[in-house]
């Protein structure tokens, strides 16, 4: 099996998720298009209708392990299930979201900042890094953790409690939270973390920096 990280954000890294509106029909589209069988008008669908019942039996294009929506851009954490699959999925679901936003928002042109990136997944530290480094991202909206991709964490617990508010990433299904549950596969990193929180937990505990780091006791 082979693992990519999956990246995309808006054209002049504009919004693409004005309101919650448009992350739940994002997150509806991550269900809706992950299926061989094409999904007509999907993006018509109703905007809080994360699981629409089927007729057919589905067949997934991939496996998502993690995910995560930010205001500009988006990232995915995917695996395919059926040769060329994660190709077709990310062009399903880059086009029934821009004809959505677009006819929303009474714009038109490109909505995405160029195709989309595909990052594999080849080795073990970065495997290791992955799923932590896309549920994280929702700390740019925390002043005290907004650093953390450089190292610095005021506090883990605060970073945590912010994470537990925010809904669109798949961190709160791996902690058992059941947020959107339908969307991902969890048993590849469960395997390997067993307790998403608390391997979470001390991935920002090596990285804590508290006010008497910084102080010189002199």
């Amino acid at each position: 099996m082979e693992l990519y990280h999956v990246l995309n954000r808006g054209v002049d890294k504009r919004e693409i998720f004005i309101d919650d509106g448009d992350r739940a029909r994002f997150v509806h589209n991550l269900y809706e298009f992950n299926d061989t069988i094409p999904a007509p008008d999907a993006y018509r669908s109703p905007m809080w209708d994360f699981v629409s019942p089927t007729l057919h039996k589905r067949q997934r294009l991939v496996d998502i392990h993690g995910w995560v929506l930010m205001g500009n851009h988006y990232h995915l954490l995917l695996s395919e299930r059926i040769e060329g699959g994660l190709t077709q999925f990310i062009r399903k679901l880059n086009i029934g979201y821009a004809k959505y936003f677009n006819e929303r928002y009474e714009r038109s042109g490109t909505l995405f900042q160029g195709r989309t990136k595909k990052i594999l997944i080849a080795s073990e530290p970065h495997f290791l890094y992955i799923l932590h480094y896309i549920h994280l991202n929702p700390l740019d909206f925390f002043e005290d953790s907004k650093n953390w991709r450089e190292g610095y964490i005021q506090s883990t617990e605060n970073a945590l409690n912010h994470l537990d508010e925010y809904r669109w990433s798949s961190y709160l299904d791996y902690c058992g939270q059941h947020n959107i549950p339908s969307l991902i596969t969890k048993e590849l990193f469960i395997g390997v973390f067993g307790d998403i929180r608390k391997a979470t937990s001390s991935f920002l505990r090596d990285r804590e920096v508290t006010i008497l780091k910084g102080m010189r006791l002199e």
